[in-house]
């Protein structure tokens, strides 16, 4: 299988250059313009086979299992490498094509997910070791992207400012609104809004670990009069709230579900009131979620592109009221998460394994190469069920962001 990949590479490389030791010990240098560089070493031929079939599920595996490794540099120049030329148009080989075809093809079905799938695919990724998280987040463990309005900030720094730019969107302009967070983690957000601004927030998870430390956080903190959390799935609420927000869960929801969870804002939000999505998406047009990331991170997950969000919230009656992309920012709250993971790879070694650590490392690499080089984007949706439930203009938007400190000052005293 050895010409095989030999022939993928010479016509996928196209930018940087890459250098495979084989199973063998011969070296082969791809090279193509200037670009990233990296030199890898495949094991076995097993690994060579796979990676020459299947690429965008073999390589990350290959890599947990030891079968590839990056020699004199990280997963990350080799997934910079790979990624940079992946998005060159003109490499594509016919079994790349072949693979995101079907992809394309089989990718409902992939994110099918009616509630008790929708249970498992969170618990599979958010109920890890708790301690886990704590180790490459912030300190409010805030797992979703950050907002640089410098890019001086510190993650802790980033993370606080993203909450005060989506409250800013939440016009909350009078005490005790009621909140509902929807897919709410481990109550970051729903604790900054009771506290900072008096809402009074219900916060909705499918995750065990994440809901035990959300309520134990609000305990803590003397808030559990004004913040609830609930083991609920979004499809299953039937209340009326002045406002609604939800932050990175969207992408788990599915092409298939878009409506209704648009329609489930829609019917739970006040007459008057204001929803803020945040999420994931891509500036490209619709595609798949890569193999490897549904199969070990994300099962189920899938991050949109707006031409398929913004007609299921116009089927839903929604009016979309403002629409921010923050495109660098995911990168730079990434490239914090991966260090913090390299500083304290040891302890979640010993949480789990070095094969957990690989996967781990492939994923927040890969990631941040994916919002560096390649097509993905987080937006921000405002929506509202009366066009004149916000002003004018955005100003109130970012007076409000100025204000925030004065603000907090005001509810606390």
């Amino acid at each position: 299988m050895r010409p095989l990949l030999d022939h993928i590479l010479r016509r996928f490389i196209v930018l940087g250059r890459l250098t495979v030791r084989w199973p063998d010990g011969q070296l082969t240098t791809y090279t193509g313009e200037p670009g990233p560089e990296a030199l890898i070493a495949l094991r076995d031929a097993r690994t060579a086979r796979r990676i020459a079939l299947n690429p965008g599920l073999a390589v990350g595996e290959a890599y947990m299992d030891g079968g590839l490794v990056p020699v004199d540099c990280s997963i990350y120049d080799v997934l910079d490498t790979l990624c940079t030329n992946l998005m060159a148009e003109t490499s594509h080989h016919p079994i790349l094509r072949l693979h995101a075809g079907f992809e394309r093809i089989t990718r409902r079905l992939a994110q099918f997910n009616p509630a008790g799938r929708s249970r498992r695919n969170v618990a599979h990724h958010y109920d890890l070791n708790g301690r886990l998280y704590s180790l490459f987040l912030d300190r409010d463990r805030q797992y979703s992207c950050a907002y640089f309005p410098t890019g001086t900030e510190t993650l802790e720094e980033a993370q606080a400012a993203k909450k005060r730019h989506i409250a800013s969107k939440l016009k909350l302009d009078r005490p005790d609104l009621t909140v509902l967070d929807i897919g709410c983690g481990w109550g970051g957000m729903a604790l900054t809004l009771a506290r900072d601004y008096g809402a009074r927030v219900t916060g909705i998870t499918l995750s065990t670990e994440q809901l035990a430390e959300a309520q134990a956080r609000a305990a803590a903190e003397g808030l559990s009069d004004r913040v609830q959390f609930e083991l609920l799935d979004y499809r299953a609420l039937h209340r009326r709230f002045d406002r609604i927000v939800s932050v990175g869960m969207f992408e788990h929801v599915g092409v298939g579900y878009y409506r209704p969870f648009f329609e489930v804002l829609k019917n739970n939000l006040a007459p008057d009131g204001v929803a803020l999505l945040h999420a994931i998406g891509r500036s490209s047009p619709p595609g798949s979620t890569n193999p490897w990331i549904a199969k070990y991170i994300f099962p189920g997950g899938y991050c949109p592109a707006l031409s398929e969000v913004l007609p299921a919230i116009e089927r839903a009656g929604l009016v979309t009221t403002d629409v921010e992309i923050l495109r660098l920012h995911y990168a730079e709250t990434l490239r914090h998460w991966r260090r913090r993971f390299a500083a304290n790879r040891d302890a979640i070694a010993g949480l789990y394994d070095e094969r957990f650590c690989r996967m781990f490392e492939f994923y927040l690499c890969g990631s941040e190469i994916a919002f560096r080089r390649e097509d993905q984007m987080v937006f921000q949706i405002q929506l509202t069920r009366d066009l004149r439930a916000v002003p004018l203009t955005r100003d109130y938007m970012l007076d409000t962001e100025r204000a925030a400190p004065a603000m907090v000052r005001s509810v606390m005293a």
